[in-house]
């Protein structure tokens, strides 16, 4: 599979979840798309294998080489392209990192290199396509900004239409200035919300989905705990509920969500680490599962993932288990749209496991043994 370019350099369920969820529950075999860090490491690129939805084996297909630290992954809700961020912090001799599109063979997963745009920031690190479909929105770590891209009619990606630049710090060293971790849009597709590890805010902007813009909401943040570094942000299928997981002190901040001004009110925050654990750890991924029962995130020290159940009247967090992921620094994540499986990536032990959910109580038994992929950092299922 020829892909070219730098060296080459969610799934969004939004309106969809129902119909990609019998879609799914029809097929008896999802692919799988990889990020990977290549720099210095094994990896070669984006690799493929196929997810069996009934065994939950996992099964290498092909590996599209030459993409420079494709670390994170987007595919449309079509499923015929992909978005991979190239987390570098230095792009065509300039300051600052990419993204590359793919489109993606309809027949067997294959990926085609389409074209490559500069992120407008170092490091990105996490994407998503709106609802439209029309825009790309990055966010670069590094840059500590929030980047638009236009997609094409063919996939390809236009030039940024908007760069919004974040200010300031907080406490730990780790946060010496902003740190853009994770780009999310609500339910209703009328705001963004900017997880900011540097600042230890939530940024919301109002998104015009007609031109690409951002604009800073009426209530521009919201405030996590001091030091927390939150990371990553998940909603809950209801769109009732926001849930961030924090990477620098190990907790999940739930928040109630008010559509209709695009606020945040904190509810609850809880650990992720059990009391005798005295290691150190941080946090990374976070998801709610489609039927907004219950609550993941994965620990990168304890090596573990985190389950809790949800109370869907307030959206209050109770502690069901820890998982360990059979591997080191389960980086991320990612769930099937039924709900049948946890897919964990093993980062730095260059592995992934299933595991099987149970509907009923929420915790997570391995399928089989683990299967070796070169540092795995992102999981698609489509």
């Amino acid at each position: 599979m020829g892909v070219t370019g730098l060296g080459l350099l969610g799934l969004n369920l939004h309106g969809s979840l129902y119909a990609q969820a019998r879609r799914v529950s029809r097929a008896r075999e999802l692919n799988l798309y990889v990020g990977t860090y290549t720099t210095g490491k094994k990896s070669e690129g984006i690799y493929l294998y196929r997810l069996n939805m009934i065994s939950g084996a996992l099964s290498y297909v092909r590996t599209a080489k030459g993409v420079v630290d494709p670390s994170f992954l987007a595919v449309d809700r079509s499923r015929r392209f992909l978005y991979a961020v190239n987390e570098v912090t230095e792009f065509g001799g300039k300051p600052g990192g990419a993204v590359s599109a793919f489109s993606i063979e309809q027949g067997d997963g294959n990926l085609t290199f389409l074209n490559q745009q500069p992120s407008l920031g170092g490091a990105p690190c996490h994407l998503i396509l709106d609802q439209t479909g029309r825009f790309l929105l990055v966010a670069n770590y590094v840059g500590g900004n929030v980047s638009v891209l236009p997609i094409e009619r063919d996939g390809r990606l236009g030039a940024p239409t908007e760069l919004v630049q974040h200010q300031g710090h907080s406490v730990k060293p780790e946060q010496e200035g902003p740190h853009a971790h994770c780009v999310t849009q609500d339910h209703a597709g009328r705001y963004v919300l900017v997880t900011d590890l540097g600042l230890d805010k939530i940024m919301v902007y109002k998104f015009d989905a007609k031109k690409g813009k951002l604009r800073p909401n009426a209530e521009p943040s919201a405030t996590l705990k001091t030091g927390a570094g939150p990371r990553h942000l998940s909603f809950h299928p209801g769109g009732k509920f926001a849930y961030v997981i924090n990477e620098l002190d190990s907790t999940i901040t739930a928040f109630a969500y008010r559509q209709a001004t695009g606020t945040l009110g904190e509810v609850q925050i809880v650990s992720t680490l059990p009391k005798d654990f005295s290691g150190k750890n941080s946090c990374a991924e976070i998801a709610v599962a489609p039927d907004g029962k219950f609550l993941y995130g994965s620990n990168r020290g304890h090596d573990s993932i985190v389950v809790f159940a949800i109370d869907e009247q307030t959206g209050r967090l109770a502690y069901v288990e820890h998982q360990p992921t059979q591997g080191k620094t389960p980086r991320h994540f990612t769930i099937d749209p039924t709900g049948a499986f946890l897919l964990a990536a093993n980062q730095n032990s260059d592995t992934i496991v299933v595991f099987r959910i149970n509907h009923g109580n929420g915790k997570l038994a391995a399928t089989g043994k683990p299967t070796e992929v070169p540092s795995p950092v992102c999981l698609v299922l489509v």
